[in-house]
């Protein structure tokens, strides 16, 4: 009776087929192709919307997914219930995380199809709001992004020594663009989205993730620094904690660039959304934003390649004088330190900048800086490159400008006389000359005394370095004669005799010509 008793209790599980069990439910020796369905012991499994397929930790780390329960990331989100789209989220996540060779378009085709796919409904789940980001969730996504986006950029073959992208280089084009510009769609609805707790987020969307972030502001790829544009603008609205280290980085950028490498592709669109962060700037402003206008912006004015990115730069420098019109003198200051001399494009682009800048500068500041101002505007309005001098002409056309110089002629008249009169006398380009005309004729018209004193003067200032020139000639014959002498009395006398110079009239010559 006893072993009838025995016989009708459960058998004991063999040791070999629980340790095989417990080694896979933990995942450990599984792989991402090699699942299992989960079910509970006396059920059966009526329904496709209860499948739930164990996957391999190497896919989901147990230190990320705890408390997840990972779901086989092939499946869609339709054939599963409301509580296990958020696992299978996670589980598209980090099926992502692989990243493909996409140099090669017949190298793993159907993977990179199947995590494109992937991709796109993950996209998807995002937009119709359905998902909640927890912790967890949170996790995964920013290790999915910095898998497929943060990389190292292959070394730069450009033979431009202008420093990144050149107004005439042809763009280069990323071959993974095609998941990349998910990944990065992804990323910008994370940022966007209205429940996202900021706090929690923080953790995962850190110092270390924003730096990785601008180091990709360097990507020959003009529709990834577009898109980078975008995010980066949006953490720095939603992260409030981020603002000040998001602005010494990006001026980190602009030392390295500036003083170090003049090399870089993404600084026309770091200042594009400095542009919109300065037009933000509350006031009065903080000393660390003059600073950052003194020793990040006004520098950008150095490099050669400024043409590609001198508009938006342009426009920050505009902003900040917007906020606080007594910054318009040390612009111009800045602005007279990094004049090009022997650039004449740099310059063209010098002169429209500096005219928007006068425009905005108030009467205390404008005679801060006029006279080192008009010296430099004089040189070029005496360039014998055209377009630099019929620039600078133009200025006179501007009426605030115009009414600047009126109220300061007594100053400013004798600083640009001279290149008016030499322009008349000898400049080769025509409409040059017709415009110095008309200024000419407006100067007499604005004040008639002043316009004849520095023509005294400058008749004055004329026969003065006329006769300095002519004695400066004579003084040079006498010293060619005198060589002449000395080389006929050399030439006449006997060889390995010493040579007798007349030292009296010679460093007489000398001084004069001195």
């Amino acid at each position: 009776m006893i072993k009838q008793i025995l016989s009708k209790l459960p058998k004991k599980v063999p040791k070999s087929d629980s340790s095989d069990s417990g080694r896979s439910e933990s995942g450990n020796t599984t792989t991402f192709g090699n699942v299992f369905q989960c079910t509970n012991v006396g059920s059966t499994i009526s329904s496709k919307l209860n499948v739930v397929k164990r996957v391999s930790s190497v896919v989901f780390p147990a230190s990320m997914n705890t408390g997840v329960e990972a779901i086989d990331p092939s499946l869609s989100f339709k054939d599963v219930s409301n509580t296990q789209k958020q696992s299978l989220f996670i589980s598209k996540l980090n099926l992502c995380c692989k990243v493909y060779d996409m140099t090669d378009p017949d190298k793993n085709c159907t993977e990179q199809d199947q995590k494109r796919q992937t991709l796109l409904e993950l996209a998807d789940f995002v937009s119709s709001g359905s998902v909640k980001f927890t912790e967890p969730t949170i996790a995964a996504l920013c290790k999915m992004c910095a898998a497929n986006l943060f990389r190292v950029f292959p070394p730069k073959f450009r033979t431009s020594t202008t420093g990144g992208e050149t107004e005439d280089d042809e763009p280069m084009f990323d071959p993974a663009w095609s998941h990349l510009q998910i990944v990065y769609d992804l990323l910008l609805q994370f940022i966007n989205y209205n429940s996202l707790d900021v706090k929690v987020a923080k953790a995962h969307v850190d110092h270390a993730f924003i730096l990785r972030l601008l180091d990709l502001f360097d990507s020959e790829d003009p529709r990834e620094r577009d898109c980078l544009k975008t995010i980066l603008h949006r953490i720095y609205g939603k992260f409030m904690l981020h603002r000040s280290f998001i602005r010494k980085s990006v001026s980190n950028i602009f030392y390295r660039f500036v003083f170090e490498t003049e090399r870089h592709n993404g600084i026309a669109e770091l200042l594009e959304i400095f542009g919109s962060v300065i037009s933000g700037f509350a006031l009065p402003l903080k000393e660390e934003h003059k600073l950052f206008l003194w020793r990040a912006l006004l520098p950008l004015h150095k490099p050669k390649s400024i043409g590609i990115y001198h508009q938006q730069l342009t426009y920050c420098i505009v902003q900040f004088i917007d906020k606080d019109q007594r910054l318009a003198s040390s612009v111009i200051k800045g602005l007279l330190k990094y004049w090009p001399v022997t650039n004449s494009q740099k310059e063209l682009m010098f002169i429209s900048e500096l005219e928007e800048v006068l425009e905005m500068t108030s009467m205390a500041e404008f005679q801060k800086i006029m006279v080192p101002l008009f010296r430099r505007l004089g040189c070029c309005l005496n360039s014998s490159h055209y377009q630099v001098a019929e620039r600078a002409h133009l200025l006179w056309n501007n009426e605030h400008i115009l009414n600047l110089i009126t109220q300061n002629r007594q100053d400013i008249l004798p600083l640009v006389f001279s290149a008016l009169v030499h322009n008349s006398q000898s400049h080769w380009n025509q409409a040059v000359l017709n415009l110095t005309q008309n200024i000419r004729k407006m100067l007499s018209q604005m004040d008639e005394d002043l316009v004849l004193a520095c023509q005294r003067k400058f008749e004055e200032d004329d026969a003065r370095s006329s006769a300095v020139a002519e004695r400066r000639r004579i003084t040079w014959e006498r010293l060619e004669e005198a060589a002449a002498g000395i080389q006929s009395i050399g030439g006449g006398g006997s060889g390995g005799g010493d040579i007798l110079v007349p030292v009296k009239s010679a460093s007489t010559a000398c001084s004069v010509a001195c």
